[in-house]
């Protein structure tokens, strides 16, 4: 979240020119040699990783007790690189997101796609159990039971399985319990899975989407309980979000949508969706803070219903 600055829109346009990074992003993950362009780092951003700089589905990290996993896999059949990533809080023993890049040569198109994971057997945790622990989190912070066993509750990713699903590496990735929180299976099997749909139909149309997603961690009221003890505590979301930047030519623009996984009266998407700014103020995340200072605020505050209009609803 920025200081604003209100600019022509001949210089907003200038501005995406110059930093029209996906397009070379796009290339490399169809396998064309080609460097993606870098963006400015935000200063905010000095402890996070390298790739947390200058990736736009990026937001500015929390820091403190939070480490940042980054996941690297062979995507498609011509381009290995980052995967997705996720912030996960030690204390909290929760994701607060996950964000990563959506193409249509990397999500579940029927064409071309692997099986979606399945173990090798149900040992508990391992490497090749249905929810392994993430390799990438320190051993020390890493479940010794499956806290969602018996829960009543699905394992509701936040990478989804079908967002990854034309290399056997970048599917198997997704189901680290680093990606999951709690869901209830109406929620994770209905308007979730609706919204993750409507994610890849619009991605078919962009020549990139930025994506960071998540269920609420951080506030008391918008935590419903929590399942596990000690260790293996984690809080149940009441809400969940996602924030999506998309990127055609030279343009950008954002939408949000923010969900009470317990209270969802329509079927029609568009009743969930907030701006960018919105989203924001709900979760305390500065979302696409990687963007340069105006095209961040353009597209973050643009009118509610302006928004709705600029996007193809499928539901």
């Amino acid at each position: 979240m920025k200081k604003l600055h209100f600019l022509p829109l001949f210089l907003v346009a200038a501005t995406c020119w110059l930093t029209a990074c996906s397009d070379d992003e796009n290339r490399y993950y169809m396998g064309q040699q080609s460097t993606p362009t870098p963006v400015a780092p935000d200063p905010r951003q000095d402890e996070a990783p390298a790739e947390a700089k200058s990736n736009l589905e990026f937001p500015a990290v929390k820091g403190g007790n939070s480490k940042v996993l980054i996941h690297k896999a062979q995507l498609n059949s011509t381009y290995s690189g980052l995967n997705y990533a996720v912030e996960w809080d030690t204390d909290i023993h929760a994701q607060r997101w996950s964000c990563y890049k959506l193409f249509a040569n990397t999500y579940n198109t029927g064409s071309g796609d692997v099986t979606r994971y399945r173990p090798d057997n149900n040992e508990t945790l391992t490497p090749t159990s249905q929810y392994p622990n993430d390799p990438e989190l320190a051993a020390e912070y890493q479940f010794t039971v499956d806290p969602y066993k018996s829960s009543g509750y699905d394992h509701g990713h936040i990478v989804p399985s079908a967002d990854r699903q034309k290399h056997t590496e970048a599917n198997y990735q997704t189901f680290f319990l680093t990606n999951m929180q709690p869901q209830n299976n109406n929620f994770n099997a209905g308007i979730w899975a609706d919204m993750e749909q409507q994610l890849r139909l619009w991605a078919a149309g962009y020549d990139t989407l930025y994506v960071c997603k998540g269920g609420t961690i951080d506030r008391a009221e918008y935590i419903k309980a929590y399942l596990g003890s000690g260790a293996n505590k984690i809080p149940i979301p009441k809400y969940f979000f996602m924030a999506v930047l998309a990127k055609k030519g030279n343009d950008f623009k954002a939408t949000g949508f923010w969900i009470d996984q317990d209270n969802h009266p329509s079927s029609n998407l568009k009743y969930y969706a907030v701006t960018i700014q919105t989203l924001q103020s709900h979760t305390g995340i500065d979302f696409f803070c990687n963007l340069p200072d105006d095209i961040e605020n353009t597209v973050e505050n643009i009118a509610a219903s302006q928004m709705e209009k600029e996007w193809t609803w499928y539901k």
